[in-house]
């Protein structure tokens, strides 16, 4: 088996991307990877190599991703826009052979220490004006050129070897890179698909869930392309555009995470059927606000399907695709996957009551690179993944979250769950984003307290926002301190 694989049975004329107005179709897509898989071997790239990507959205991830899980090499795709002293640690962390670096990824990549990267030997510029900022010890190539090497197909790989490695600092805490293997990545296309409605050949996706993360990389890029669907790549988020794109493209499954739906949602002189092609409008990846989506549904007429996931996942873990959706939930278990609610003893509870969310089967990840320690506190003997969420599950199989469990805030012994003192917040007109925290304190252990961004125009201030929570919420639920912030 291999991963990228997904693409070798479809017509050859239909259109696989589309990235900056050009389409890429089937046949195209298949030559340029098959040629870059071929240069990366004759660069010296093996199997089990780390090959990292600095790119966003855009035709020479795809291939290059492709090409390296193809070689049985393992891609690690990177946020371009990261600072260098993050780019320096996680690329110590899996030091890679080759780097491929995009445009905009240049000034910050050349300001990492290439002393301490020992087996980086071939940097690959999309922009071959990029290679005089980053002479050194590495050999410089222009990925055109690469993309005339000899065609190399794929290889076979078990399906425990590892494809990619996903930065992560869910489940473990601090970030660390999540192993995801050939069969853990193509087992969970295969559940994305169990659903009863699902990406299907003809679809055109908006692909502006940026690729290096599980999300981007495995829901929209590997279900779409698994599919024989098409994938309108997008690097940047803007609402207008967005609309542009969704009547230009004849959109029809739109993948969004909840700040984009939010955004979305306070549109205004957008048509009402501006959203009439799409017939899945996705979202996952943090909590959807209730507002938001009635928003969508009354001003659009976009239902929104909310899921669960996690990078260690890889990652859909719960769909509300194909199910009726609920108030609140992020759906049911998709086919495949065990899904848990326990105390802290391990032990299942009660239906409704509220414990850590276990998750188990074939998409749970190897674990986390090079860290044993760190697996081990998540992935149990039995290969039960502890996610650290808190959630319920009802007596129908729906999955409620709570809040993740390293995030509870402890008040003179009283838990509270900053999701639910946020969602609160986020009831007062004047307020747009809000974030809660806990903070130490001498006579309760911990306080509650709160950063708001105001709307455009609106006016609130502390008090008003703290009398707000005292009509929702207990009173030691309530933040004892709230900073308006811009951002």
């Amino acid at each position: 088996m291999n991963l990228a694989s997904i693409i070798d049975q479809h017509a050859d004329a239909a259109p696989a991307i589309i990235s900056r107005g050009a389409v890429t179709d089937y046949r195209m897509l298949r030559e340029q990877v098959e040629a870059f898989r071929g240069s990366l071997a004759e660069l010296g790239v093996h199997k089990g190599d780390r090959v990292a990507l600095l790119c966003g959205n855009g035709s020479a991830f795809v291939v290059a991703y492709l090409a390296t899980i193809g070689m049985g090499a393992i891609a690690v795709p990177l946020n371009p826009l990261s600072p260098t002293p993050e780019l320096q640690r996680e690329l110590e962390v899996i030091d890679p052979s080759v780097v491929v670096v995009e445009a905009s990824a240049v000034f910050t990549f050349g300001g990492v220490s290439r002393r301490d990267l020992g087996s980086l030997r071939h940097i690959v510029v999309t922009d071959e004006k990029s290679a005089a900022q980053l002479k050194g010890d590495a050999e410089i190539h222009s990925f055109d050129a690469l993309l005339a090497g000899p065609a190399s197909p794929c290889v076979p790989v078990d399906p425990d070897h590892p494809a990619v490695l996903v930065f992560t600092s869910g489940t473990a805490g601090a970030s660390r890179a999540a192993t995801l293997s050939h069969g853990n990545l193509l087992a969970n296309i295969d559940q994305s698909n169990s659903t009863s409605d699902h990406i299907k050949q003809g679809d055109v996706v908006f692909g502006v869930l940026p690729m290096f993360h599980i999300f981007g990389l495995n829901v929209v890029l590997g279900v779409t392309l698994h599919a024989g669907a098409c994938v309108v790549l997008v690097q940047r988020f803007d609402p207008i555009t967005a609309v542009e794109t969704i009547a230009e493209r004849n959109i029809t499954i739109f993948p969004g995470a909840p700040a984009l739906w939010v955004a979305m949602s306070l549109l205004e002189g957008v048509p009402a059927d501006a959203f009439a092609s799409i017939r899945l409008a996705l979202t996952g990846a943090a909590r959807m606000p209730d507002e938001a989506a009635d928003r969508l549904l009354t001003k659009f007429g976009v239902q929104l399907r909310e899921g669960y996931g996690l990078t260690e996942a890889a990652p859909v873990v719960t769909s509300s695709v194909g199910v009726e959706a609920r108030r609140g939930s992020v759906g049911k278990a998709v086919d495949g996957v065990d899904v848990r609610v326990v105390d802290e003893t391990g032990n299942d509870v009660l239906v409704g009551d509220s414990g850590e969310v276990w998750v188990k089967g074939p998409n749970v990840f190897v674990g986390y690179w090079n860290d044993p320690d760190a697996t081990a506190r998540v992935l149990d003997e039995d290969g039960w993944l502890h996610t650290g969420d808190v959630g319920t599950i009802d007596a129908d199989g729906y999955l409620y979250l709570l809040d993740r469990a390293k995030d509870l805030i402890i008040v003179s012994g009283f838990n509270v769950f900053p999701a639910e003192v946020e969602e609160v917040l986020m009831k007062h007109p004047a307020v747009f984003e809000a974030g809660v925290v806990g903070v130490p304190h001498p006579q309760t252990g911990e306080a509650v307290r709160a950063f708001v961004v105001l709307n455009p125009g609106a006016v609130a201030d502390e008090d008003t926002l703290i009398d707000h929570c005292h009509d929702y919420i207990a009173r030691y639920k309530c933040p004892s301190k709230v900073l308006i912030v811009p951002e």
